[in-house]
């Protein structure tokens, strides 16, 4: 394991066979009193799409998994009706197990746009607090 913090890197995919993960990006430098990580405004946008790409991913492996929970037996015999019965059942359980990711994906890209919200409401308010200001010395 590598020493330090983890690094978050835009992108990279850590199954790609000898690809060194792109320079720069960060999970944010942590808040003084402790109350989570701060993200840019680019890095945001980014967690949004990834999460939200990964949602499409197994939206696509659900439709995969539709095949196996429509499994036929090969035969007529005893052994095949039961073999195709638990092969649905695995089928199905993976249809469920792969719709609760779905789930949890939209969950935290929806959490980021959130997050993109305040940061937009963040920029305003700094505008117009700079915009207030008398100008000139």
């Amino acid at each position: 394991m590598p020493e330090g913090a983890p690094a978050y890197q835009p992108g990279f995919d850590p199954g790609a066979v000898c690809k060194a993960p792109p320079a720069g990006g960060s999970y944010g430098e942590p808040l003084p009193e402790g109350a989570g990580f701060k993200y840019d405004e680019a890095t945001l946008h980014e967690l949004v799409k990834e999460w939200r790409d990964l949602a499409q991913e197994y939206r696509n492996d659900i439709v995969d998994a539709g095949h196996i929970a429509k499994a036929q037996p090969p035969g007529a015999e005893y052994a095949s009706g039961d073999n195709a019965q638990l092969v649905r059942s695995s089928g199905e359980a993976l249809i469920t197990a792969l719709r609760e990711r779905v789930a949890y994906c939209e969950t935290m890209a929806d959490k980021y746009v959130v997050a993109l919200g305040r940061y937009a409401t963040a920029e305003e308010r700094a505008t117009e607090d700079i915009n207030q200001q008398s100008k000139g010395i």
